[in-house]
């Protein structure tokens, strides 16, 4: 399976629209997963042309928060892998909770990619508004197969 990873679009506010190049680089993907900051539901359904899409809840989401598509933390298991998509990165883990394989976060504006303790932790950066400048930034795909996940962080140009 894959699924494209979006983040802080922050739309209209530091952009008027999602980058054209979206659409190339999600092409085909099954599922989209954006970490929050979205600011405007049109930017969901625009994604949802591409494939479904889920949301994680972001600090500044107070317009689409009534959306079926948006969660403050979602948890899914795609070919036997567990992920979580929430906004803030977690600093600990419950010690009851059992603990995912991969967490797709948002918020910094800066792409990650990083393996602690065994969870693959990817921030796919922000398309429009990346290190809090208004320029074209980045996204991510990430191929989930026989329980393996791995991720590419994609520049648009």
């Amino acid at each position: 399976m894959r699924i494209g990873l979006i983040s802080d679009t922050h739309i209209p506010d530091h952009a008027k629209e999602l980058p054209e190049q979206l659409k190339d680089v999600f092409h085909g993907v099954d599922l989209i997963l954006h970490g929050g900051d979205v600011y405007d539901v049109s930017v969901l359904d625009e994604l949802e042309g591409i494939a479904p899409i889920l949301v994680a809840e972001g600090d500044d989401d107070s317009e689409v928060l009534s959306d079926r598509r948006v969660k403050e933390k979602h948890i899914l298991t795609v070919e036997g892998v567990t992920i979580w998509l929430m906004h803030i990165r977690p600093q600990t883990w419950d010690r009851n909770e059992k603990r995912p394989d991969v967490v797709v976060f948002g918020h910094t504006h800066n792409n990650t990619v990083e393996n602690k303790g065994g969870v693959l932790l990817v921030n796919p950066g922000s398309p429009t508004f990346p290190h809090y400048k208004s320029e074209l930034g980045t996204v991510a795909l990430l191929t989930v197969s026989s329980g393996k996940a791995d991720v590419q962080i994609v520049q648009l140009q």
